[in-house]
């Protein structure tokens, strides 16, 4: 009932903040929501997750992508998906696992010398500086092959994955501790540390588990291997961890399943696996000072090397009181420490309880020695009643903890109740509950697991979503919901589908401390940020043989491939280095050949290679794979591969159909003509940018470079076509001004674009009512015939209103509400012939015309921008 109660004030809160809106709202809005059977409740909701085009996310969030091995990102409150990071998978849109250098990463990945092309990505770790995020990296697992990943959170890119030697599986990981000194990563099924067989019934003698800590250099972002170090723990089945803050920096901790140590053996007789394992009221929670395990892990007595990794054995960590167990309520799963180290939560899946430890009753039971006794293996253990700060009675099943910025406060999910619970951890009283759709697993607070956690919105990552979208089979999308929490009561805001993996676990980060770059400096190896080897510049393009191994050196740029033909022999090994030679934001180039089973994703600066053995015969397209620019399609070439063993008889060509001299002459000039008068306008265009101080924008500024760059390479082509008019061959003569206006359409394509983004920059701005009529005027199909600022299908709408004297306002608004009344009038009639059209009534209503001749009077005032 208590549960009923909850979501009713909840709604009626929520129906009260939105009668002021929808008072406020226009009909059509009261329309949509007849027509939809939205509540004002609904509308509210709506526009809490809302962002209009071109408003960016307060937070963004990387989740894992589960058994796709990838990594997911999307924006809140919109909960737009923004991205995913092909991480231990390959990912074919940005050529991961299809190029060369994110070949070399994903092999890093290869365990065993086996190839392992698939993960199952389980909880990502943002990179902190004093327990708060820094945004600079990101470390996610692979509970399915032991293995930790970096991602580069300038680019987004994977930059190396590490396995680890001695675990057999992991659920743990990772977890950076407050200065990005380690991760923390913890093994989850017991296994022997070497490779070799040993057989179940030895598994309290010879199989273990174990949590590694990863030396990490948050400088460079990488893992360094020769400096990490894996603390023995008994076969307990490790879980979570979490990296102590505050006054806990420098002590890990890790709970964990199966103190009984049970093996199971459903084919000989014996109880399942699961009923072995939860016998036991409590199992253990590690607490290890890594502080001090770095430093013996430094000296070689204090360790053992196995599969050429460093391993501090269970005597060494106890001899040095660097290892601690405390019981927890039986199969818990999550270990959370406080924003400031203090508290740690632990929840148990077949408990009702959370309980919360004290940091400082912990240290001081440690400190005196005061110990309740030991484990089989000789670890301390700890009094769970003197470390305990207290426990709540939360609900069923209760899972993973996040914080929020307010004093205490600390939400957790309940998997079995499908509830999100609000409590304080300090008082221990439940404060609210809000049912979620269903079987909730983690939560992703906004900085929740921070020393600065921000509040304002949790996440409930649902295991299952049942009834809650479209029936797409049996294989059903899982379900992230936004949960407001900014209230007193939890608002329950969108659901959003999430149709990859099982995404178990999720960070998220305030937007703005993410810095992505929009560039590479040229010819950059993205996946080492080096200077590629194969870096190549315009005018560098060439194709190198060295017996049977034959490397291309290309270029991309707005619209072609250079070079355009490659002829191989059957039998070679090709590499082609890909560079793309843009300097404008967002223009990427992708590359690909026929058959080939190759791809690169090329974004502006970036140099990536692809490699392959010519081994079919035959003619392979190649062509850019992104649509960059009106001339995408003929962005193309071919590889033409000959069997060099093999005698081909030649064909007769057929003669290209000549024209006459006079006939060549006149395709001359008519081409000629074209490109002057496609000058016109380049220069027309470049001296409004020069006019209106271009170089003060910086988005523009670039568009302007990238363009002149283009315009630049004309030059060289008129002096090819001069030189051919000279030696009389006009037919070539043509070939090249066609490729002059190549370039011309090129370099006009953005340099309009520049134009139109430095008008938006320096027009006045808009009022209300004239962004209103500038979209109904878009939305109205106007824009079909009128172009501002050129006449097109019709007459260019500067000045109309002062066309028509004093009365112009009037005479605008008739002929677009009703043009057919207005068809004999003189000048409309003149119009007609001219252009052979009329007006169509597209039906504005008189708000929209009103609207739309604020916009026009908005373009009079910009007048000379147009």
């Amino acid at each position: 009932m208590k549960k009923h109660f909850n979501k009713f004030s909840s709604i009626i809160l929520s129906t009260s903040l939105a009668a002021t809106a929808l008072t406020a709202s226009s009909g059509e809005l009261a329309e949509v929501m007849k027509k939809r059977g939205l509540s004002e409740v609904d509308v509210v909701r709506a526009a809490k997750t809302y962002n209009p085009s071109g408003v960016k996310d307060e937070f963004v969030v990387f989740s894992s992508g589960g058994q796709a091995g990838q990594m997911l990102v999307y924006g809140v409150p919109s909960m737009r998906l923004l991205k995913y990071i092909g991480v231990f998978t390959p990912e074919p849109w940005q050529g991961y696992g299809f190029d060369e250098e994110s070949k070399k990463v994903l092999r890093q990945g290869n365990i065993r010398g086996r190839e392992i092309n698939w993960g199952d990505t389980h909880h990502p770790a943002l990179s902190e500086k004093d327990g708060k995020y820094d945004g600079k990296w990101l470390v996610i697992n692979d509970k399915a092959n032991p293995r930790v990943a970096v991602i580069d959170l300038e680019d987004f890119e994977t930059k190396q994955i590490v396995v680890n030697p001695v675990l057999k599986s992991e659920h743990g990981g990772a977890f950076f501790t407050q200065n990005s000194d380690y991760i923390i990563e913890a093994s989850q099924y017991a296994a022997p540390f070497d490779n070799n067989y040993h057989p179940i019934e030895e598994y309290k003698e010879t199989y273990r588990g174990g949590v590694t800590l990863w030396k990490f250099n948050p400088k460079i972002g990488r893992i360094d291997e020769k400096n990490s170090f894996t603390l023995e723990l008994p076969p307990y089945m490790q879980d979570l961890s979490d990296a102590g803050k505050g006054v806990s920096d420098g002590w890990g901790f890790t709970n964990s399943f199966n103190s009984e140590m049970y093996t199971g053996g459903i084919e000989v007789g014996m109880p399942p696996f699961e009923a072995g394992c939860s016998r036991n009221d409590t199992d253990f929670l590690h607490v290890y000072n890594w502080k001090k395990l770095a430093e013996l892990a430094k000296d070689k007595k204090n360790v053992e090397i196995i599969n050429g990794h460093k391993v501090i054995m269970m005597d060494v960590a106890v001899k040095n009181n660097a290892l601690f167990l405390i019981p927890e309520p039986k199969s818990p799963h999550g270990v959370d420490v406080s924003p400031d180290g203090e508290y740690i939560t632990v929840c148990g899946k077949l408990d009702t309880h959370a309980s919360v430890y004290k940091w400082s009753k912990i240290k001081k039971l440690i400190d005196s020695k005061d110990f309740a006794g030991k484990d089989p293996y000789g670890i301390p253990i700890l009094d769970m009643k003197k470390s305990l700060h207290g426990q709540a009675e939360l609900g069923l099943g209760p899972l993973h903890n996040q914080y929020s910025n307010v004093d205490g406060e600390i939400y957790t999910s309940l998997y079995v109740d499908s509830q999100i619970v609000k409590w304080n951890y300090k008082t221990l009283k439940v404060l609210d509950k809000v049912n979620v759709h269903y079987n909730v697993g983690h939560l992703c607070g906004m900085e929740g697991k921070s020393a600065d956690p921000q509040g304002k919105y949790i996440i409930s990552l649902n295991k299952l979503a049942i009834d809650r979208f479209q029936n797409v089979g049996p294989l059903h999308p899982q379900n992230h919901q936004l949960i407001d929490i900014s209230g007193k009561k939890m608002d329950l805001l969108v659901d959003m589908p999430i149709p990859l993996g099982e995404p178990h676990q999720a960070v998220a980060i305030r937007a703005e401390k993410l810095h992505g770059h929009v560039r590479y400096p040229m010819g950059t190896n993205t996946r080492t940020n080096e200077i590629h080897e194969g870096k190549t510049l315009a005018g560098q393009e060439r194709i190198e043989r060295d017996g049977n191994k034959v490397k291309v050196y290309a270029t991309l740029v707005r619209s072609h491939i250079n070079p355009e033909r490659i002829t191989v022999n059957k039998g070679d090994e090709v590499t082609m280095y890909l560079t793309n030679l843009e300097r404008a934001q967002d223009e990427t180039h992708g590359f690909t050949i026929d058959h080939y089973d190759v791809h690169a994703s090329l974004e502006p600066g970036k140099t990536a290679s692809i490699k392959f053995t010519a081994d079919i015969e035959g003619v392979f397209p190649y062509y850019c794979t992104e649509f960059c620019s009106a001339l995408h399609l003929e962005m193309m070439g071919y590889l033409m591969v000959k069997d060099p063993n093999k005698k081909y008889v030649s064909a007769q060509k057929l003669k290209m159909q000549t024209m006459s001299p006079e006939q060549l002459k006149a395709e001359y000039d008519k081409t000629v003509a074209t490109n002057a008068a496609t000058d016109a306008v380049i220069q027309s265009v470049v001296k409004f940018l020069k006019e209106n101080n271009y170089e003060k924008h910086e988005v523009v500024k670039n568009l302007v470079v990238d363009a002149m760059d283009q315009y630049g390479k004309i030059a060289e082509q008129k002096k090819l076509s001069d030189e051919a008019v000279k030696a009389g061959d006009l037919e070539k003569a043509v070939l090249f001004e066609n490729m002059i206006w190549q370039y011309m359409v090129k370099t006009a394509d953005v340099g309009i674009r520049a134009k139109d983004a430095l008008v938006r920059l320096i027009a006045t701005k808009q009022s209300a009512a004239a962004a209103a009529g500038e979209k109904a005027f878009g939305e109205g199909g106007c824009g079909g015939c009128h172009v501002i600022g050129k006449v097109s299908s019709g007459p260019d709408l500067t000045g109309v209103l002062e066309r028509h004297g004093e009365d112009g306002e009037k005479w605008v608004k008739d002929f677009i509400m009703e043009p057919e009344k207005m068809y004999d009038d003189p000048y409309v009639k003149g119009m007609i012939d001219y252009f052979n059209l009329k007006m169509p009534n597209q039906h504005m209503n008189e708000q929209e015309t009103k609207n739309i001749i604020e916009y026009l009077k908005w373009v009079d005032e910009n007048a000379n921008l147009f």
